[in-house]
């Protein structure tokens, strides 16, 4: 693991608490020695600050995905605004935790993107992310899944609407799935969180809302019908109108 912090106590304690959690962590100041070490030995996962001098954690982020590296990032911010969270997405991060922190969540979302990263047994699909899709896609590959016109490759982790491809981050990938997987099925906030990040934040977080909006944002088309649909109080389903 890279954990790239400036803050050195905050850089100190988190170092120690992960490798007491039974991480090899790797820790520096900044985005330079971050990409430096990024490209020396890669890490299976990064921890990036936000706000660093010089390169800041955003501009590692691009760096990294520009390059074509898919390792899971993510960031910790003291910015608390959708659209500074949103900045994170756009950059290519995969989540992030909002300053000051607890460390169990900080585990919490790193399994659960280590989770997704695993390798998946023969036979598995793409670890059961669906909860059941009453068999839309029983005539599909076991690679692929297809509702309301979006067409998903598992195993190339590709996707489309009609004939344009998304590009989508490793978490959006996810979420979209579960959503073409239960189709018409209206999911609620605790389901889609325990599938996707294997843990409920409770219903103080706007992590998934973020994510739902910046996910639109990819779906959605000119005078197109909007995919996915909010049913307040509950959850999210995807269905065209």
């Amino acid at each position: 693991m890279l954990l790239a912090e400036d803050d050195r106590a905050i850089r100190h304690a988190l170092e120690r608490a992960l490798t007491l959690e039974g991480y090899e962590v790797t820790a520096v100041a900044d985005g330079v020695e971050a990409l430096a070490q990024a490209h020396k030995t890669p890490p299976d996962v990064l921890v990036l600050d936000v706000m660093m001098p010089g390169i800041d954690g955003l501009q590692v982020c691009r760096v990294l995905r520009a390059e074509g590296d898919r390792t899971p990032i993510l960031m910790l911010t003291a910015l608390v605004e959708t659209a500074d969270r949103i900045a994170g997405l756009d950059a290519g991060a995969d989540d992030y935790v909002v300053k000051p922190f607890d460390v169990e969540e900080v585990f919490a979302r790193l399994r659960a993107l280590l989770r997704r990263t695993s390798p998946v047994p023969a036979g598995g699909g793409n670890g059961g992310a669906g909860v059941e899709a009453g068999g839309r896609d029983a005539q599909l590959p076991d690679r692929q899944v297809e509702a309301a016109g979006i067409r998903m490759d598992l195993q190339a982790r590709r996707a489309w609407r009609g004939k344009r491809e998304l590009e989508l981050t490793r978490t959006e990938f996810e979420l979209l799935e579960l959503l073409v997987r239960n189709a018409g099925i209206v999911l609620d906030h605790s389901t889609i969180y325990d599938r996707i990040w294997g843990y409920d934040f409770g219903p103080g977080s706007k992590n998934l809302a973020v994510y739902v909006g910046y996910l639109r944002r990819k779906l959605d088309e000119p005078g197109a019908p909007q995919l996915i649909h909010t049913v307040r109080g509950v959850g999210y389903v995807l269905r065209e109108d």
